[in-house]
């Protein structure tokens, strides 16, 4: 692969010119415009490099009636608004020499305005609400992920001959290799890669990548998502985010470790309060357990990400804080000063990263605004807990189907400003017909349990 030494950390701020000078010296013979659609899919157009003057100057055009939950086939003239700074070869695209790089970009209206429906638009409204506020929001995520085989055919199967568990070393971690050119393929793309090692479950793994501000988080989980997929087809594996893949063992999550900054320091320290977290942490935690339930069905989106969320296989599903016990939603590391944060762990890697964290940043926000105290924290074991002892100690529950999460995101209005009326109305039709096809599918679970019993 060619050795890129433009990074997307180390270049903050390319200039055309730059970008022109790279596609030059790289051979870069091909562009490709991207974006994410409400879902959190990745779309591009690709465009012949000698094409980088026009999409620079926003004139490349996209018919959003072809992407569900844009526009309407009447209003469909929409373009592509490249993000200069995204700039990247993408490694795992060259052949033979020839290269071609990416441009995320943001989608704006015919009239120039930016469009109400494109989830990185979406974030960066967002953002500048925090701005207001003096704050802007740090994130790292760690998302998971299983490798599985493909059969004879090249179909994707949910077998794996590595039998490894958590932090196992080879032979019995077979993916190691695979891992280990995931992060070389990530470094060369300006990611800082702090640790990568082998998950719980047979086949699952994590890469840990350095924390970065949330819109460029959100970049990096959407590059991450493709890149690891591409790296494990290079080695006839496939790679899936898929929140829970196999029952009876844990599913994958995305723990999103959060921080505010206001003033170049970060917001939640205090060396003099309790904890050492500041007032700005505490209703920062106590605007997400209150909001939590209400932003799940964006934070975990699928139908799927509910059979991950259950008692028993380490996943957080009860609504309480920690400073250590990780049977806690909401856990605060031991870290602080500049690296205090708060760790979300219930979000999962299917999740549309936009919208997930400006659902996050805007319960955050909610909780400072309306000076949210969270309760004590809880250092016991929840899991053990008996319901009525939870209940004693009024810790509630995350949603438990999509179907839930989705009643509690129709009535919240922090979830409804965090994602705006287009995306709200688009994301909850979209998601009720999921859950709709899902409510009346005939499983094989069912027909194995019943058909032959009646």
């Amino acid at each position: 692969m060619t050795e890129f030494k433009y990074t997307r950390l180390d270049a903050k701020n390319f200039t055309r010119e730059e970008v022109k000078e790279l596609i030059k010296e790289y051979n870069i013979k091909f562009i490709k415009l991207q974006f994410v659609d409400i879902n959190g899919q990745v779309k591009n157009l690709t465009i012949p490099s000698e094409h980088i003057d026009k999409a620079l100057d926003n004139e490349i055009m996209l018919d959003g009636s072809s992407i569900k939950g844009f526009r309407s086939i009447e209003t469909s003239d929409m373009f592509f608004h490249p993000d200069i700074n995204t700039f990247q070869i993408l490694p795992w695209r060259e052949q033979n020499g020839v290269n071609s790089a990416r441009l995320i970009c943001d989608i704006y209206n015919a009239d120039g305005t930016p469009f109400e429906g494109c989830p990185r638009c979406n974030l960066k409204r967002l953002m500048q609400a925090a701005e207001k506020m003096g704050f802007s929001m740090n994130i790292g995520p760690e998302a998971e992920f299983f490798l599985f085989a493909k059969d004879k055919d090249g179909k994707v199967t949910t077998k794996t001959s590595d039998n490894a568990g958590y932090y196992d070393v080879g032979p019995e971690d077979l993916g190691e290799d695979v891992r280990s050119d995931i992060v070389l393929t990530l470094q060369e793309m300006g990611f800082d890669i702090e640790a990568s090692h082998h998950e719980g479950a047979v086949g699952q793994h994590e890469i840990d990548f350095r924390y970065a501000d949330i819109l460029t988080a959100a970049d990096n989980v959407a590059t991450f998502r493709i890149a690891v997929k591409a790296i494990a087809a290079k080695h006839n594996l496939h790679a899936t985010f898929m929140p829970k893949p196999i029952y009876g063992i844990q599913g994958s999550g995305m723990h999103c470790n959060i921080s505010l900054f206001k003033g170049g320091k970060n917001a939640f320290y205090d060396k003099k309060a309790e904890y050492e977290l500041s007032d700005e942490a505490k209703y920062a935690i106590g605007g997400m357990l209150k909001h939590v339930r209400s932003i799940t069905a964006v934070t975990n989106p699928t139908v799927n990400s509910y059979k991950r969320l259950v008692p028993g296989y380490e996943a957080p599903v009860y609504l309480a804080w920690s400073l250590a016990n990780r049977s806690a939603l909401l856990r605060v590391p031991a870290k602080r000063g500049v690296s205090t944060r708060v760790e979300l762990r219930s979000p999962d890697p299917a999740c549309n990263p936009y919208l997930a964290f400006a659902a996050i940043l805007e319960a955050c926000l909610d909780g400072i605004r309306n000076k949210i105290d969270p309760p004590a924290p809880v250092e016991s074991n929840i899991y053990k807990l008996t319901s009525k002892e939870r209940k004693k100690q009024r810790i509630d529950a995350l949603p438990g189907s999509l179907a839930e999460a989705l009643d509690c995101m129709d009535k919240s209005l922090v979830t409804q400003a965090a994602l705006g009326e287009h995306i709200f109305k688009e994301f909850m039709t979209s998601k009720k017909k999921e859950w709709d096809s899902f409510r009346t599918y005939v499983s094989q679970w069912e027909l194995d349990k019943y058909l032959e019993r009646y």
